[in-house]
């Protein structure tokens, strides 16, 4: 029975959110949301991981919904999707702020759909540090790795130069957008 389809009523024995997961699954379909931490996006990795397991040419589809979180979570995310054989789509709806900004970003340029109601806002990268002076001047290092990271990341998704982006993108204070600005900035491709 597990390579053949269930009928009706065998489905009635299998939980609602497994046979709404097995449906998400069987559509290349995966929902991103809460905030970008090690656990949701290793799911996600896994995902991606799993769908290019898979024979056959199809895209995959990354629905995210998120305030934000983890940068290095967001990263490890990022790679993932750029090396996929399957294009990712990705749809931000709700709250496509902070890191999951930099996610819904690395999608597949020319299938990245954007909500008209979401909230969206892209900021430089935040973090404190505390310690001795030479520990604060070694994480100094990192943050501008990092903010050259996330540049370079906005340069190939949006073909923006970067005063441009710095300007518009990652200014000193939070940027909040419009789906209609993100499409003219070149970080989303359709509202839907």
């Amino acid at each position: 029975m597990a390579n053949q389809k269930m009928n009706k009523k065998d489905m009635d024995f299998i939980p609602a959110e497994d046979r709404i997961n097995s449906g998400l699954l069987e559509n290349h379909i995966h929902f991103l949301y809460g905030d970008i931490e090690e656990s949701n996006t290793m799911d996600a990795m896994f995902w991606i991981t799993y769908e290019n397991l898979q024979p056959g040419d199809y895209p995959l589809t990354l629905y995210i919904n998120s305030d934000g979180g983890s940068l290095q979570d967001a990263f490890a995310l990022i790679d993932v999707m750029r090396k996929s054989n399957k294009p990712v789509h990705t749809i931000g709806l709700g709250s496509v702020c902070s890191s999951a900004f930099l996610i819904f970003a690395s999608g597949t340029k020319g299938n990245r759909y954007i909500s008209p109601t979401a909230s969206i806002m892209c900021h430089q990268y935040t973090d404190s540090s505390t310690g001795k002076y030479h520990d604060i001047k070694a994480t100094a290092k990192e943050h501008e790795l990092i903010n050259n990271r996330m540049v370079n990341l906005l340069k190939e998704c949006t073909e923006l130069n970067t005063t441009t982006i710095k300007k518009k993108l990652l200014p000193p204070s939070d940027a909040y957008f419009s789906a209609e600005e993100l499409i003219e900035l070149g970080v989303a491709d359709h509202i839907f």
